[in-house]
């Protein structure tokens, strides 16, 4: 073999290691606290920096956990409470003085992307809480750094449609909050943050066909005859469904983040599909699938822990990826060392058909515990329960696929292409030779 070739083949294959060592600029975790044996935030900031996970979520503003990140380019989403509204909406002075007690005092040490306003406000049924989100918003805007979006995140039940995908619909009754909700993200290039969960959806619609869609396992696809795409995964259909439904409202092109999405390994008897391998199949695919897409959507895996006091069922307290003495609970193809998502377990098997008649395409999670407000769930006391329906296309906008490119403004993905280029160039000389 000549020297050039083979210079070429050692260097492809060096840029190769390289790129799948790199952290994942498009996949982030979320850090819930609602639970009392977690690790200090310094062994988590050392947790974070081992796996190509490059995005953390919190629903608060933990001082600790914000300084632990300083200097490690974990990009950082802060979130206000829910109860945190009012104050934020009516008093200009108390979105700068939250602003200078849990955003500036960490930059430009940390990395902060965005503030999420609240969580799945619109869909709490609480109509005086809905309109404070936006001024609360814009108040938070006026006190904020430049470059630090502002958002908020919606439950899937903030569609009315989903099924086929393309005709992905807001709720009506939202309308006079979402609408202005909308113009202002459009405004200030801001993403929408919305929270998908296949696995409420097979609750509902429990047969091998759907947990395989649900999983990114082998299945025949669900076509959309409206816009001719046929979908072979629910993420992609729920995320795509969000994006027609921007459209439908006049806000096509607009970022679209899925800010929770995960799947527990453990659950109580009535809760299908909660296992081990179900839950590694689902967020290993999902990593897998997110790095092969040529315009990857932002996603926040829930969690990286568990959260020992959340109630709910069992299921509530199992969606960690890792244990709170730092070990992985499965393996979701996250650790640097392993470089990939490797094999992932098939699923255990799917309960028998219920021989409901459900249509394919639609399914809609089984009801929480009454007196419990499940995020991404619903429950009494959000007002209403969050139906997870079958939604479009990521790139998928009235029938016609968008590319955004982005993959080709990001480091790593531009090592990669040229690791590629080089392999391709020695195999080449090797050819001609």
């Amino acid at each position: 073999m000549g020297k050039l070739p083979h210079f070429f083949l050692i260097l492809s294959a060096f840029l190769h290691a390289f790129s799948l060592a790199s952290s994942q600029p498009y996949i982030g975790v979320n850090y819930g606290e609602f639970a009392d044996n977690l690790p200090a935030p310094e062994s988590t900031a050392h947790l974070l920096q081992s796996t190509t996970i490059s995005k953390l979520r919190l629903y608060g503003a933990d001082p600790a956990i914000i300084k632990s990140l300083a200097g490690t380019n974990i990009s950082l989403i802060l979130g206000t409470t829910n109860g945190e509204i009012p104050s934020l909406a009516t008093d200009p002075s108390a979105a700068a003085a939250w602003v200078s007690s849990n955003v500036l005092p960490f930059l430009p040490a940390t990395s902060i992307s965005t503030i999420s306003v609240g969580n799945e406000v619109l869909t709490s049924g609480d109509s005086s809480l809905s309109s404070q989100l936006l001024p609360a918003m814009q108040n938070l805007k006026s006190a904020i750094p430049a470059g630090i979006k502002i958002s908020t995140v919606h439950s899937m039940a903030v569609l009315s449609q989903s099924d086929p995908p393309s005709s992905g619909a807001f709720h009506s009754d939202l309308a006079p909050f979402l609408k202005s909700i909308l113009q202002f993200l459009h405004d200030n290039e801001s993403p929408f943050m919305v929270n998908p969960y296949p696995y409420f959806a097979y609750q509902s619609d429990q047969r091998a066909e759907t947990l395989a869609f649900c999983l990114f396992q082998p299945n025949s696809g669900r076509p959309d005859p409206a816009s001719g795409v046929t979908y072979t995964n629910m993420f992609d259909a729920q995320v795509a469904a969000v994006r027609a439904a921007l459209g439908a409202a006049g806000f096509a092109g607009t970022e679209v983040v899925v800010a929770e999405t995960g799947w527990p390994y453990n659950g109580d008897a009535g809760e299908a599909g909660a296992t081990v391998d179900n839950a590694k199949a689902y967020n290993g695919n999902l990593v897998t699938h997110l790095k092969a897409m040529m315009d990857p959507v932002e996603t926040y895996i829930f969690a990286l822990y568990n959260e020992d006091l959340k109630p709910g069922p069992t299921s509530e307290r199992s969606f960690g990826l890792f244990k709170t003495d730092l070990t992985p609970i499965y393996d979701a193809g996250l650790i640097k060392s392993e470089g990939g998502a490797g094999q992932v377990t098939p699923p255990s098997p799917a309960p028998a058909e219920t021989g409901s008649g459900s249509v394919p395409g639609i399914a809609s999670s089984a009801p929480p515990p009454a007196d419990v407000c499940v995020p991404g769930r619903g429950g009494s006391t959000c007002g209403q329960p969050v139906v997870q329906n079958l939604p479009s296309n990521p790139d998928e906008s009235n029938g016609k696929v968008k590319r955004r490119w982005r993959l080709w403004k990001d480091r790593r993905w531009m090592v990669g292409m040229w690791s590629d280029f080089f392999l391709c160039v020695a195999l080449a000389v090797l050819v001609m030779r």
